[in-house]
Formats: structure tokens, sequence, C-alpha cells
């Protein structure tokens, strides 16, 4: 039986098809990272007064200053309360000046808000102050929670329904979803779209990587992940179209600090999003399903069809004989949550993989959704955030090989939990120093990333390929999900959201050790591949990366 690796190189493992490929699934990873805008660049604290224009029906021709002393109660320190206001009365101008406001209360009529670096966002548009001061944090919490149950749905669902049709759908609930959170009039619609958004991302982002790996290319955290990119990439340019996939999704973090500082209105800068989603939404409908999984579920003439236009595409001949055998002999293969749960081996793996995940989700988020807080300008700080991790997959690219999967995970999560530890030794008024350090925990971090979905892909056979990266992408949400909780606990002191974060990085990056290296090997098919992968290599040899395997003594 010949095995579809085989098959991949006769048609081209990285030819025109790929190259196309994966250039329209990293499209939408530049757009990504886009989405965090409307809840990243706020200003939590806006300066603000009760409006209490009610007095002016007594006396219309007030100054500012002096309707502000009449109506507002003054705090401790002598300032004007920015959170109450005196109880409207119906006396004439006389009589307040005369006997003076006590009665206190919440501010009835809303806010008037002063100077801010932006024209509208969430804060001003939703009065999101005072006594709803937290539901800012309780956005990033809602848009994580879909993130979490898009992973839930979308992942494991891609073995049913296929890589390409729980891509296509996501960018569907993309597209509509966030023009309607920029439409929403009130807050609970704007959480309700956030929350779809999420979703859609979480399962956009999961579903794009194996059809890439599968097909041939993509991976990022902001990224767009498609099992069927991996799928159809051959073994030498694997973790070249994964990285690539991150190095959209920087670029993308760069453009969202532009698009804020150019659209200071957060209702426009929706619309501007949901303007470049569509142009996604028009070609997606074009990207083809994962050959493998075809196979897999026993689609032998989709399979073949397509393996003929991928050769055509890529200029390649392939032999009738050689198809026939591939297809003929491939079985139908069934997997799933049963296949992984009664291997002890690979349940070792999700675990240890899981939980590295897990552990540099956890900080990345801490550290993004932090980023208006380390002194720096916020969108200054968004684009060094984003600029810094280009370095980091293009890096990738060249370590995967090098290294391999494992030590570069291990080096990466340790480097970036250690790195982020050590901004506990400034003090919180070193901006430059802080943000500096904060960039390069993140760059490792985020480097990480691009490595653990390399990894996870590598890790488990295509019968549960999908549903593995599902799992370890739940656990990758959860950690979303906790990370603005985690950054709360900085009201206690502002050391143990670092603490918290980096100790989980530098001990995944430990438990790491115990997995197998996968770097030059085929994608495992089945259960047995993958359990085998600890015991037989793949070496290249030649300038034509000929492979062989050979059996670890």
């Amino acid at each position: 039986m010949v095995e579809f690796g085989e098959i991949l190189r006769t048609i081209g493992d990285f030819g025109l098809f790929q190259k196309i490929l994966i250039l329209l699934l990293a499209f939408p990873n530049f757009l990504l990272p886009i989405f965090f805008s409307s809840f990243l660049f706020i200003d939590s604290d806006p300066e603000r007064h009760c409006d209490t224009a009610w007095i002016l029906a007594a006396a219309p021709n007030l100054t500012r200053d002096d309707r502000l002393n009449l109506t507002l109660p003054r705090e401790d320190d002598g300032s004007l309360s920015r959170c109450r206001m005196f109880v409207p009365v119906d006396w004439d101008l006389d009589a307040i000046r005369k006997y003076g406001l006590n009665a206190t209360t919440t501010c009835r009529d809303g806010w008037v808000y002063g100077h801010t670096p932006y024209q509208s966002t969430i804060v001003t548009d939703f009065d999101l102050v005072c006594e709803r001061s937290n539901m800012a944090e309780v956005s990033q919490t809602i848009f994580m929670t879909g993130m979490l149950a898009g992973s839930f749905v979308f992942g494991p669902g891609a073995n049913s329904y296929g890589r390409r049709r729980t891509t296509q759908i996501p960018i569907v609930l993309l597209l509509a979803f966030s023009a309607a959170a920029g439409l929403a009039p009130n807050f609970a619609v704007y959480m309700a779209s956030q929350f779809v958004v999420g979703a859609a991302l979480g399962g956009y982002r999961i579903n794009s990587v194996v059809l890439e790996s599968e097909s041939g290319a993509l991976r990022s955290f902001w990224s767009f992940h498609s099992f069927a990119s991996t799928e159809w990439i051959g073994i030498s340019r694997r973790s070249l179209a994964s990285c690539m996939s991150q190095l959209f999704s920087c670029l993308g973090q760069c453009t969202m600090a532009g698009l804020v500082y150019v659209v200071r209105d957060w209702r426009k800068a929706q619309y501007v999003m949901a303007g470049a989603q569509a142009l996604v939404f028009v070609y997606i409908w074009w990207i083809p399903e994962s050959a493998r999984w075809l196979l897999g579920q026993g689609r032998t003439a989709e399979a073949k069809t397509l393996i003929r236009k991928v050769a055509a595409i890529n200029k390649k001949e392939i032999q009738e004989d050689l198809l026939d055998e591939v297809v003929g002999e491939q079985k139908v293969q069934s997997g799933g949550f049963k296949t992984i749960f009664t291997s002890a081996v690979l349940v070792k793996h999700l675990l240890i993989i899981s939980f590295a995940w897990f552990s540099l989700n956890l900080g990345y988020f801490c550290l993004v959704l932090n980023v208006g807080k380390f002194g720096l300008n916020i969108f200054l700080a968004q684009f060094l955030f984003g600029i810094s991790e280009a370095p980091a997959h293009l890096l990738c690219i060249w370590v995967l090989e090098v290294l391999g999967r494992k030590k570069s995970l291990v080096s990466t999560l340790l480097m970036g939990g250690l790195v982020c530890l050590l901004t506990l030794a400034f003090p919180e008024n070193s901006a430059v120093v802080v943000t500096v350090l904060v960039s390069v925990g993140k760059f490792f971090l985020n480097w990480a990333g691009s490595v653990a979905m390399v990894y996870i892909q590598e890790l488990f056979p295509t019968t549960v390929r999908q549903t593995a990266v599902g799992l370890g992408s739940l656990a990758y949400r959860v950690a979303g999900l906790l990370s603005p909780l985690i950054n709360m606990l900085a009201v206690y002191h502002r050391s143990v959201p670092i603490i918290i974060f980096s100790s989980l990085a530098v001990v995944s990056g430990a438990l790491v050790l115990l997995l197998p290296e996968t770097g030059r090997k085929e994608l495992p098919d089945s259960a047995d591949d993958a359990k085998a992968n600890g015991t037989t290599t793949t070496e290249k040899t030649g300038s034509d990366f000929n492979y062989r395997k050979s059996t670890k003594l």
C-alpha cells in the first residue's frame, strides 16, 4: 500500500497549489487580531461628571463651572464627584444658592465625558463607569467564553463534517456579527454579538490550521488554523506554512494599532473590519477539502478527483496505478474521543501538550489584555507587541527544523516564563524597561504557540487530529477565558498575575520533555502510527528531500 505522503510528494508537496492556499488562509489571520480592538482600546476611567442639565431649566445662563459647583458633591480630596450628583429639586436658582443641595444620588441622566484619546468607545457609549466599571473586563471574558465555545463546537465537528465546512461557517458568522456589534444599541446586544464573534474566531482558527497542514499551510495564536492545510503539505515545509500564518497575525496586530489611531470611533472600526471580512467571505467557498480526511471517510472518488486537480495546478503528473493503489487500499477510518482515551500514550500526549497550550495562552492574553497599563502610549505599545512577534515566526521556520519540536517548545516556554518574572525586579513606573521585557516575554510565548500548534498536529493520527486539536484548544481557550480574571488579581498586588502565569509556563516547559520528537516524520494516519512516533524517525537525504524511515536502536 502506498502512503499518502508518497502521493503528496508525487503531485508536489509545496507547489503552486499549496502556496495559493497558504495565502488565502493566511489573510484572515491578518484580520483576526483586529476583533480585539473594541475592548482593548478604551479609556477605562475617563474624565467625566454626571449630566446635571436639569438645573438649566431654572437658570439657563449658568456657566459650566457654576452649574457643576451647584449640582455635584465634593470628594474627600476636594474634587468634584465623578459618580454622584445632588438630587434634582424644583427650586429657583436663588433658593438653590441660599439653601444648597444635600441629598445625593447616582447619575440619573448619564454622564458628560471630558477629554479622551478616542471619539467613542464601548465605555463612553454604554457608560461602563462607576458601579459598571468592571463591565469592560466582563466584555473580555464574554469574548473569551465565545472562543472557548467555538473551539468546542467547531473543533471536533470537523472530523464529521470536514475541515472545509467548519472553516467556512465561522467566516459567515464573523462577517455578520462583527457588523452587528457595531450596530449594537446597548451593552447586552454588544456582548451577545461579541460572544458569537468569539465563537466564530475560535472555530476558524482551530480548523484553518489542519486544512493548511493537511493541505499545506498555516497557524497562529490569532491565526486562521485549518487542518486541511496541514494535511496537504509535505514534511519539509510543514513548519514553514504554520509559522507564516503567525507572521500574518502579528502584522494584523500592528495594523490594529494603526486602524484605531486613525479611526478613533469603535463603531466605525467595526464596520471597517466587517468590510475586510467580506473579502474573505467571497473566496472562502473555493477552499478545497483535505484529501486525507476524504480518504479517511471512504470518499475515495472525491479524494481522487481532488488529487488530480492539485497535480494539474502544480504541473505534475501522477500515474493512475499509483493513485488507485493508495485510494483502493485506504480503509475508512473512524476515530474521536474513544480512540484518544483508550490509549495511554495518546492521553499522555494530550494532557502535556494541552497544559503547555493552556499555560502559554494564559500568559499571552494576560499581557495582551493589559497593553494599556504598562506606562507607554497604548498605540505605540500595541505596535511594539505586534512587530516584536515577527522575528519569532521567522525564527520558528528555521528553528523547528534545526532543533525539532520538543526542544523548541521547551526553550520558548522556559524563556517566556522567566523573562516575565524578571519584570518584577523593576518598579512599576519603569515604563520603558517593563514594556521591553513584557514584549520579549510575549515574543517567546507567541513563539511557543506556533510550535505547539505544529506539535499537536504531528502527535496525533489523521482520524483524531481535529479532535485532539479541538480538545487542546479547549484548554487554550479556557486560559483566554481566565486571563481577564487573573489580571483582576492585580488589585491585591501587581505581581500576583505575573507569578501565576509565569510559573505555569515554566512548569509546562519542563513537562514537555516527556513528549516524543515529531520533526521530519510523516503525519501519523492511525493510532498505531502515533504510538510508534517515539521509535521511528524519518531522515532527510539529498537535495530533493527523499525520506526513509529508520528504527532507533
